[in-house]
């Protein structure tokens, strides 16, 4: 009921085209339960899922999830591998729904770490969803910023060997091709961005909230739109110059 009302004061023509979701406090989520930390990911990742349904219903293009960090190596061995088995699981869950709900699907980052197999199922499923327009879903794996712009600029030098412009890195990052970010949302109570899409966030509004991500729910996302209906997005102008 809270979600129907909400949405009838929603203007269509600012809501954000690309939103893109630092999902933290998995790890405290299990910890407050006397969990193992591998069943707060386990659990974030059903939150993963809502959160998908929740850009479909509100009419999102553009969605991007990030799941694994170029730091996060440098966990406990249990839990990188415990996150690995996650990933592979999901792949083969997933399949059929991404399809049933027309989602394409792209993992971003540098995923030349991960196992041949692994490598080779990211692959498939991405060629699988290639031709669905319903949503974009990015999932960054082995993902940094920093990471991302070093191999774009080296990608574009390797194929130009001249001085790269903004709109030439732009298309050959990781998100090539899709909009920039309006709205990053990080849960978990923590207000940094964590060297997450560095370059795409440049404009993007920063929405954070203490709530941990499998407690993430579809009042706390309406929430978040509404806060973003409420900002004044000037990229550098005046309010004058938006208003004429």
């Amino acid at each position: 009921m809270f979600s129907r009302l909400k949405k009838i004061f929603f203007k269509p023509t600012k809501l954000p085209d690309h939103i893109a979701v630092i999902m933290d406090g998995n790890g405290r989520w299990a910890k407050k339960r006397f969990l193992p930390r591998i069943a707060g990911h386990s659990k974030g990742t059903e939150a993963a899922e809502k959160i998908v349904k929740y850009c479909f219903k509100y009419h999102i293009k553009t969605l991007t999830l990030f799941t694994f960090s170029t730091e996060n190596w440098q966990r406990p061995d249990e839990e990188v591998d415990g996150l690995l088995n996650l990933f592979e699981e999901s792949i083969v869950k997933s399949r059929a729904s991404l399809i049933k709900n027309n989602i394409a699907i792209r993992f971003i980052g540098d995923k030349k770490l991960f196992s041949e197999e692994l490598q080779r199922k990211l692959q498939e499923l991405e060629k699988t969803c290639s031709k669905n327009n319903g949503l974009d879903l990015n999932i960054a794996l082995n993902y940094g910023g920093r990471s991302e712009i070093v191999r774009a600029a080296n990608t574009f030098y390797q194929k130009v060997g001249k001085l790269i412009t903004e709109s030439e890195l732009t298309n050959h990052l990781d998100t090539a091709g899709m909009p920039e970010v309006d709205l990053l949302i990080r849960t978990g109570g923590e207000k940094r961005v964590s060297n997450f899409l560095l370059w795409q966030i440049a404009y993007a509004e920063l929405f954070f909230t203490n709530v941990l991500w499998p407690d993430f729910s579809e009042e706390h996302f309406v929430e978040a739109l509404q806060w973003f209906q409420k900002t004044n997005r000037k990229f550098g102008k005046l309010m004058d110059d938006l208003n004429a």
